[in-house]
């Protein structure tokens, strides 16, 4: 069918801004970006998993390679199967 169009007034700065962050972020128009974030907030789509990374962006890449692998050996024993736990 035909496709309508709405025009917003008064939009807030801040979410002005957001919308072009996001728009920027995934490589979409700013109309594309509205109408997928009007679809989620709807409940039409779903928010795709990838749409929570931006929430631990801060967490990203603050291990150093020491910590890794002072990581992994501390939950190596984690990768072991002791029957006994099963009785």
């Amino acid at each position: 069918g035909f496709m309508k169009s709405i025009t917003l007034h008064k939009l807030d700065d801040t979410i002005e801004n957001l919308i072009k962050k996001r728009a920027k972020k995934n490589g979409t128009s700013l109309n594309k970006t509205i109408q997928s974030i009007l679809k989620e907030s709807l409940g039409i789509t779903r928010k795709s998993e990838e749409g929570n990374k931006e929430y631990f962006l801060d967490l990203f890449g603050v291990w150093s390679n020491d910590d890794y692998k002072e990581f992994n050996k501390n939950i190596n024993d984690l990768n072991k199967i002791d029957k006994r736990d099963w009785k």
